[in-house]
């Protein structure tokens, strides 16, 4: 039996894997179905518990479309709760090796109760070449984006992941969903983007829309917040301490001076089970759902 954890940050929800207990490859097929609504568990993607050498722990981290991401806030932040709640980790800070890096994870706890887990995300980068953002080698700040006919002003950053991020004076889902998917697969991103159009609303405060990459229109994301956070950050439009307003809800983000990032929000278990048979023989076959 495959057993599997459902979890959510802000309501962007993973499945939690163990490796070592799967009996199937872990393919592009295999991770669409997991994540399909209606004929696999569902969720916005998918999170492999693995070894790590360089870490107390290891993770590896798929977006429901089947390509692999490098990091994920809420993803660290969901697989450090499973691994709380799990017994695995032994003290309440622990190391998480990902695809975009190794990451320090703290469990906050109050009477025993866990309420929230910071990570730090490590640092901002603005070099178009570790984003990376096509052309000559340079910080991509505030710079013009031609998308759909419309010349948009974007600062891109890799959290360990890349992000684009695109100021508005206002927030329309109608806009982020119809350019959204444009930006992720601009010529200018060779390896796709993560979109995020943000609206400034203090020194210590932005609201945010993400089009995630792999994943579509998103009600929250860990590493987005970040990126929005340092690129605002580097404009000098807010302070070193912001909180980042999604759909789904609030995460608090510190910038250092360095561009360092420390994010702290919440990570809630939803269910636990295991596979069916029939679902784990999908799996095996490379089943993949009819389209639609």
């Amino acid at each position: 039996m495959i057993r599997f954890v459902k979890a959510h940050g802000l309501g962007n929800d993973y499945l939690v894997l163990e490796e070592a207990a799967l009996t199937f490859p872990l393919t592009p097929a295999a991770i669409r179905l997991l994540c399909h609504r209606h004929y696999g568990v569902g969720s916005d993607g998918i999170l492999l518990s693995t070894e790590s050498r360089a870490a107390d722990f290891g993770l590896r981290i798929f977006n429901p479309d089947g390509s692999e991401a490098e990091k994920s806030g809420n993803g660290l932040r969901i697989y450090a709760r499973y691994l709380a709640d799990a017994g695995h980790a032994r003290a309440d800070t622990f190391t998480v090796e990902t695809k975009g890096g190794v990451v320090r994870a703290t469990v906050r706890r109050e009477a025993g109760r866990i309420t929230g887990i910071t990570v730090d995300m490590g640092r901002a980068s603005f070099l178009s070449q570790e984003i990376p953002v096509s052309g000559p080698a340079r910080q991509v700040v505030q710079e013009p984006l031609e998308v759909d006919g419309e010349v948009l002003t974007v600062t891109c950053v890799s959290v360990g992941n890349p992000h684009c991020v695109v100021l508005a004076e206002a927030l329309d889902p109608a806009r982020v969903r119809r350019l959204g998917p444009r930006v992720e697969h601009h010529p200018a991103f060779p390896n796709r983007i993560n979109v995020q159009f943000a609206r400034v609303l203090g020194r210590g405060q932005v609201a945010i829309l993400i089009w995630e990459r792999g994943a579509g229109f998103t009600l929250a994301s860990g590493s987005s917040a970040c990126a929005v956070a340092a690129a605002c950050r580097r404009s000098g439009l807010t302070d070193e301490r912001v909180a980042v307003q999604m759909p789904g809800g609030t995460l608090d983000v510190q910038v250092g001076p360095d561009f360092s990032l420390r994010m702290t929000g919440p990570a809630e278990p939803v269910c636990a089970g295991t596979l069916s048979a029939d679902l784990e023989a999908r799996c095996r076959a490379g089943w993949e759902p009819p389209a639609g």
